[in-house]
């Protein structure tokens, strides 16, 4: 069933909003006030409060709207639908638009906070055209065993020669290791692992063997622990990480955030030289390291992170920098937080991390009852954000400060950085 519609406003997942005799439709790759023709999903005529569409033609664009850069990724109905490029339809400045809106509305209509959110693009994402800035990328062989993408809403692989969105360090090593030429096991999962070059590598040849190609998780090329190199106002951190596991996937992602978070700690802990932080959710270790090394000399740690292999990582990266003083804890972070160490319990600065998904209102209220002054939130999802942020805030903190990073040029997700300290009593207390 096809329609015409005029869009009304941006919404969730890449989507916008329109009406049909006054039932709501997410209609995708989609601008707010133009006038296009959707293609419903079906079933079109089921009972539910709101339906789904995709543009099929645009009869009024808006002047945000360009031509898709990477046409597989745009509608299904202009050759496209294999995903991972939402919103490759808008311009550049319209993505931040996009992206500043959604996330200040979420705030709001969620956290209960009115704020404008700067967002801010990464180095060289303007020059590139929002193009080459992906350092992972995972793709599945087709019936011909050739590296493919499904189309979405089918089993149907589009079979692929190239990753737009791939850094070009990590297209040389899919040329050099002649993944385009295919040959894989149809069905099977292919990933590329390619850190983006940095600093001074004194060993060539491991320099040379940094990248993974890896086949339903086995090694096929390359090397299983990878480097990857942050510089952090001045001092360069070097990361061990699995091919496998999960790290920032922009190239420049993990020296912005990584940059802002640790200004933020040290801003809260004004050169303390004896505190507590926690790191949870921490990876590999991202903030761990340059947390552990730029504040006070007594420092004491706590992290916590999930996946066993990324803590093996995080362990060993520390030890290379022979940092002592963090407890590095594999498990899940919540039940964790219900046996921490007396010398630990009391953090000044709690630093968290969590999936789309959020820590969710144990989680908060863990950290609101162990008394941390401060808390810096990242998070992928504005959403989980805005909705954990009002559970801190009701367990009496309050918003101080929010940046958004577009570490995810062409599509609808964004990266938030979040400040809440906790409210300074009013009361006088009884004796």
């Amino acid at each position: 069933m096809q329609a015409e519609v005029r869009i009304e406003r941006y919404a969730d997942q890449g989507r916008c909003v329109a009406h049909i005799d006054g039932r709501v439709v997410f209609v995708r790759f989609a601008l707010p006030d133009e006038l296009v023709r959707v293609e419903l999903d079906e079933p079109h005529d089921r009972d539910d409060r709101f339906w789904t569409g995709e543009v099929v033609e645009v009869l009024e664009p808006s002047e945000d709207r360009v031509t898709p850069v990477w046409p597989l990724a745009g509608p299904l109905a202009m050759g496209g639908g294999v995903g991972g490029a939402d919103l490759v339809h808008v311009s550049l400045p319209g993505q931040l638009k996009w992206k500043a809106i959604t996330v200040s509305e979420q705030m709001s209509r969620l956290g209960h906070i009115d704020v404008a959110v700067p967002i801010e693009r990464m180095p060289g994402d303007k020059e590139a055209g929002g193009l080459n800035w992906r350092t992972r990328i995972e793709m599945i062989a087709d019936d011909n065993g050739m590296p493919s993408m499904r189309r979405r809403g089918t089993h149907n692989r589009v079979a692929i020669d190239t990753m737009p969105l791939a850094t070009r360090t990590l297209l040389d090593v899919a040329k050099r290791e002649h993944v385009w030429e295919g040959g894989f096991e149809p069905g099977s999962q292919i990933r590329l692992s390619v850190p983006e070059p940095r600093g001074e590598i004194v060993d060539t040849a491991a320099a040379d063997d940094n990248y993974a190609v890896l086949v339903d998780g086995e090694l096929r090329a390359g090397s299983q622990l990878l480097t990857e190199q942050v510089t952090i106002n001045g001092t360069t951190f070097d990361y061990q990480v699995d091919a496998n596991g999960f790290w920032q996937v922009h190239r420049q992602a993990p020296i912005a955030l990584g940059t802002h978070v640790i200004n933020l700690v040290n801003g809260q802990l004004q050169s303390a030289a004896d505190a507590v932080i926690w790191d949870l959710y921490s990876g590999s270790g991202l903030f761990t390291l340059p947390l552990a090394t730029m504040t006070g000399e007594r420092t004491r740690m706590l992290s916590v992170e999930g996946a066993r292999v990324a803590v093996k990582n995080a362990q060993r990266n520390l030890r290379a920098m022979n940092l002592n003083d963090v407890d590095a804890r594999a498990g899940d972070v919540s039940r964790t937080l219900d046996h921490v160490p007396a010398h630990l319990a009391k953090p000044n600065v709690v630093v968290l991390d969590p999936p789309r998904a959020g820590a969710r209102a144990k989680v908060c209220r863990q950290i609101a009852a162990a008394g941390a002054s401060s808390v810096v939130y990242i998070a992928c999802d504005p959403t989980s954000l805005a909705r954990d942020t009002a559970t801190l805030i009701g367990e009496g903190y309050e918003f101080k400060d929010i940046r958004a990073f577009d570490i995810y040029p062409m599509t609808h997700h964004v990266e938030c950085v979040c400040l809440l300290t906790r409210k300074k009593c009013r009361r006088v207390c009884e004796r």
